[in-house]
């Protein structure tokens, strides 16, 4: 056999090396080469996804694949859509029979997309990769690590020198980097280097076979998610494209006198079993596209990263059970988590001691996961729900009375705002505000806000001005790395004064906003939308108006004016808010006159609220919040 090529060019150097081409190295990759980054992806398969693996696209999902232009792409795939889940349980002799049906994304949940989109993995991964060769980057494949080490993180531009090398062992190659991230999967070879520690939740108690097929059956709910349980033993029930089904078949279970995690099946045998659990009903195969037998563990690493050069993310860090379906959603957002902070570092915008809350920010929510995952199977082992709780707990308000729930409702309510993405909630740090911020002043977190920081910005239809156009507020601003800035400005007449200081304070010469004017802002296009001052804001103007009320010229300030495509009038109703003549403004809980502000992280988390009002206070407040990560001060913050 020949030697190996190996290339060692001092000049090969990459902003980040990604090691992986699943769900999560492909968003952060996405993330980061449209943002201008020299990136060295590579993955140890010859090729993409081509059949099985992760399906399940949840509804928070898809406001960001939106939020980032993607999701026409993957809805022209045609994929399947679960807006109820259905449960079946034995009935004796007879056989399984449905004990209830309920919303996969219920009533109390506020969402733009009530329902999970299933769509095989390989489909969204091309997704990914065609906007990445739009972008300069493609994955070299089938290549992996080798090795890697940080070296002089303070002193050096490019600290991290990884080594690389193609699977057959042709080629080697050593590239030096500022960031290594591996997306490697659960046996990441990265994480293994690091001494990095993954601990199970619970041993492993079950084994399962997944089969993606087409299928001939007179079950009556297999184009719905379900959960079957029978004498025979449990199955999952995935409705997929193209006429396919996914089925997880419980092979084994740690309750069986013949238990061992190892237990394997043929494709014969899952199917065999499907027959019996599903008894009254017939189901026979026309086709299986894939089929894959393996352990379910809930697990989480210690650590997700040691020196915040090298990061793990995605299944290298946490692992969970199919039942809610988060393994691939989970990723995306570690990814767009740690992206858009890399991406405040590296432009001159942050300091770097924010990249250390990539992992506080995500393991709490990945155990938090785990959590509410490990507790809803085991409320499904013991008892299917009654008919009654599905509908209590499907049509109430989680944030009403909850002590008169039982377990089942109380535990559907939380799960489903974790399942659906939206009970995600960052915990308090510089960049989410909290009563020990340096940022404090009487304006902050007005009372009656229903905004809460780490939690994502409320969903609002309001009427953009220059055109006429009713529109998502939320979505309004593309995925961009720019904080998003909504200022609520109430009253068109009454708050005029409050917003004309708020205008003059933010264009002083120690604000934050001028402190990052675009070095090229005399040749911005006129036609430039959302950053045409500065890279790293986004301005939003929105008025307790009706749109034909509001003229630009007359009752905007030049700065706000700017942004003309953001500017709005709150006049559309809103199921939630049924009696205000403000919607949006009454969804945040501001006041209709008066309004407020919000900043709104780059990944759409809020990071702090603030009252609107006469004098230097509003923006006092949020040079404060900013000069707490950033990497210049701004106004006088001691005076707040």
């Amino acid at each position: 056999m020949s030697p190996a090529v190996v290339h060692q060019d001092v000049s090969d150097t990459y902003d980040i090396v990604i090691v992986g081409a699943g769900p999560v190295g492909l968003m952060l990759s996405t993330c980061l080469s449209r943002w201008g980054y020299r990136i060295k992806h590579i993955d140890n398969r010859p090729e993409p996804t081509a059949t099985g693996r992760a399906d399940g696209i949840q509804p928070r999902s898809l406001d960001l694949l939106r939020n980032m232009g993607l999701k026409s792409d993957i809805m022209a795939h045609k994929p399947a859509r679960v807006y109820e889940v259905a449960f079946w349980d034995s009935e004796s002799s007879k056989g399984i029979g449905r004990t209830g049906t309920w919303a996969s994304c219920p009533n109390f949940i506020d969402a733009r997309y009530p329902f999970t989109t299933l769509l095989h993995q390989g489909h969204i991964e091309r997704v990914f990769i065609n906007d990445l060769e739009k972008n300069g980057t493609s994955i070299q494949r089938p290549w992996t690590i080798t090795g890697f080490q940080t070296r002089n993180p303070e002193t050096s531009e490019y600290p991290v020198q990884v080594e690389l090398e193609h699977v057959n062992g042709t080629e080697k190659q050593t590239v030096q980097a500022k960031y290594l991230f591996g997306g490697e999967g659960a046996r990441s070879f990265i994480r293994q280097q690091l001494n990095i520690g993954f601990h199970h939740k619970d041993p492993i108690a079950h084994v399962w076979g997944v089969m993606d097929g087409v299928v001939k059956t007179d079950f009556p709910d297999i184009k719905m998610k379900c959960t079957i349980r029978s004498q025979h033993g449990s199955i999952m029930v995935i409705p997929r494209e193209d006429n396919m089904v996914r089925l997880y078949i419980q092979i084994a279970s740690s309750t069986d006198a013949d238990w061992n995690p190892r237990k394997s099946a043929t494709e014969a045998e899952v199917q065999a079993s499907a027959k019996k659990i599903l008894y009254p009903y017939n189901i026979e195969w026309e086709r299986v596209e894939w089929y894959s037998v393996y352990p379910i563990g809930q697990g989480i690493s210690e650590r997700y990263t040691l020196d915040e050069r090298v990061f793990l993310g995605g299944d290298a860090c946490h692992t969970h059970s199919p039942k809610a379906g988060q393994g691939m959603n989970t990723a995306f957002l570690d990814a767009l988590n740690l992206a858009w902070k890399i991406h405040a570092v590296e432009s001159g915008f942050a300091n770097r001691n924010i990249l250390k809350t990539y992992e506080s920010e995500r393991k709490a929510v990945a155990e938090s996961l785990l959590d509410f995952d490990n507790r809803y199977a085991k409320l499904f082992s013991q008892r299917p729900p009654a008919a009654s709780e599905v509908q209590a707990a499907s049509e109430t308000i989680p944030d009403g009375d909850m002590d008169g729930d039982n377990d089942f409702i109380k535990t559907f309510k939380e799960s489903c705002e974790f399942t659906s993405g939206y009970g995600v909630a960052y915990q308090a740090n510089t960049l989410n505000w909290s009563p020990s911020h340096p940022a404090q002043s009487h304006v902050v977190q007005p009372s009656g806000t229903t905004l809460k920081s780490g939690r994502l910005l409320v969903n609002a239809d309001v009427t953009r001005v220059v055109d006429a156009n009713v529109v998502h507020l939320e979505q309004e601003v593309p995925l961009n790395g720019s904080f998003r800035i909504f200022l609520f400005a109430g009253d068109l007449v009454k708050n005029r004064v409050a917003l004309r200081d708020f205008a003059d304070n933010l264009t002083s010469a120690k604000s934050f906003y001028t402190a990052y004017t675009r070095p090229d802002i005399t040749q911005v296009s006129h036609h430039e939308k959302h950053n045409p001052h500065s890279h790293f804001f986004t301005l939003c103007t929105i008025f307790a108006a009706k749109r034909h009320r509001i003229e630009i010229a007359r009752d905007v300030p030049s700065v706000l004016a700017r942004y003309r495509d953001h500017i709005y009038a709150d006049d559309r109703w809103d199921r939630r808010v049924l009696d205000s003549v403000a919607p949006a403004h009454a969804k945040m809980g501001f006041n209709e006159e008066k309004g407020g502000v919000v900043v709104v992280r780059p990944d759409g988390y809020v990071g702090l609220v603030t009252s609107l009002v006469e004098g230097s206070g509003t923006v006092d407040a949020l040079n404060a919040y900013f000069s707490a990560f950033c990497t210049k001060k701004f106004g006088n913050t001691a005076q707040l």
